[in-house]
């Protein structure tokens, strides 16, 4: 189960528990959705209830990080757990989003 949380500046998506393969397809809806939508100039995903990710999840946000580029729109992660960062580490896909501890950092950023 996943939260979106529609805000002013930008939409916030939160899943829950792992993004792998076996589940990873309705969090992939939700986030090109929210990247396509007109309404949203950009976007957060809140991966502190993330607790595990594979290659399909950060397939996805591969995917939704090149949509979101191609048009014009930001799209950031926060609240990354330790394991997780671990793997965005390993991966080197550190470098290729823009990473912040929490919301208030994000929104800090974008106003």
């Amino acid at each position: 189960m996943q939260n979106v949380l529609v805000r002013p500046q930008a939409t916030v998506l939160k899943p829950l528990g792992s993004l792998n393969a076996a589940n990873v397809t309705k969090f992939q809806y939700q986030l090109n959705e929210a990247v396509l939508s007109d309404q949203n100039g950009a976007l957060l995903i809140d991966l502190g209830q993330v607790e595990f990710i594979d290659s399909a999840g950060l397939m996805v946000l591969v995917s939704a990080q090149s949509m979101a580029q191609r048009l014009n729109k930001r799209l950031s992660i926060c609240s990354i757990s330790y394991p997780v960062r671990m793997i965005f580490e390993l991966t080197q896909l550190d470098r290729v989003f823009e990473i912040f501890e929490g919301h208030a950092a994000f929104h800090a950023a974008i106003a």
